[in-house]
């Protein structure tokens, strides 16, 4: 079933509710790939109703950002919601999701404004904004995020509890190519030199691992070395390369706890970003 506004939307959702079914949420933009389609898996596992909802959410761009060209493939889309066993679709106009006149916008203040927020001003205002739209329309038991969009898990993670969202969020794992590149719908932008150095991103997450797993602990000194690493590859240009506290997103000079080691790069104009997640054990005492 595929329904494109909030009435049928709800309708359809609470005749689910009515039988007593649990609902899973899925929040996509389309252009899916295997990332997306193991989200809606895991959806599939653990509930008897899943919703996807396929909007390319207009807030959550910048104005010189890739909004027009942002693959629509959703005759594609439907099908492989199809194959997934999805019970509806979800699929909006701007016009539905942003009536005349709308006003109301959500901001997780603090974590919103750096990584990706620092290079992408008003990113994370669009993407909380219209998941609690989607929260408010749907009411799902569960959401499924991906871990490749870190920051956005922990934004929306503090906006549900911020908030009192009854929506419990599973974080998923991130999909990747046989050489380490994470999908992402965005991945088509890429040229076969760029798809070949984006590469990189992976490596110098792995790198950096490895070296945090041998015992080094200094922020900067990781930093350093995948930034070289980074920029010795034709056609990357770094956005950032970060190392922080999970919890506030914050730098940590010295490693220890849950850290998030996370980086963005363009190859060209596509931006690609990356992130691994560890806990680090305190350094021994001397």
């Amino acid at each position: 079933m595929i329904t494109t506004t909030v009435e049928a939307t709800r309708q359809a959702v609470a005749a689910a509710r009515a039988i007593g079914k649990r609902v899973g949420l899925v929040p996509t933009m389309g252009a899916l790939h295997a990332g997306h389609l193991s989200l809606i898996q895991a959806a599939r596992s653990e509930n008897d109703f899943v919703v996807v909802s396929i909007f390319v959410n207009p807030t959550q761009f910048g104005p010189k950002e890739d909004l027009s060209r942002y693959p629509r493939p959703f005759e594609r889309d439907v099908e492989l919601c199809e194959r997934e066993r999805a019970d509806l679709i979800f699929h909006p106009t701007p016009e539905i999701m942003y009536p005349l006149s709308f006003t109301t916008y959500v901001e997780v203040h603090e974590l919103q404004k750096v990584l990706c927020g620092a290079s992408r001003p008003g990113h994370f205002r669009g993407v909380a904004t219209v998941v609690l739209k989607l929260f408010n329309v749907i009411e799902p038991d569960v959401a499924y995020f991906g871990q490749k969009d870190a920051q956005q898990a922990r934004v929306l993670s503090q906006m549900v509890r911020d908030l009192d969202v009854p929506v419990a969020l599973r974080i998923c794992p991130i999909v990747r190519e046989p050489d380490g590149l994470a999908l992402s719908s965005r991945n088509v932008y890429l040229n076969p030199a760029e798809r070949a150095g984006a590469t990189v991103l992976y490596q110098s997450l792995m790198r950096m691992r490895q070296r945090i797993d041998a015992g080094e602990r200094s922020a900067d000194v990781l930093i350093a070395e995948a930034r070289q690493r980074i920029d010795a590859t034709p056609g990357a240009r770094v956005d950032y390369v970060a190392i922080v506290d999970y919890d506030r997103l914050q730098p940590m000079p010295r490693l220890k706890g849950k850290v998030l080691v996370a980086l963005a790069v363009y190859f060209g104009t596509t931006r690609l970003i990356d992130n691994v997640l560890m806990d680090v054990p305190a350094e021994p005492e001397a």
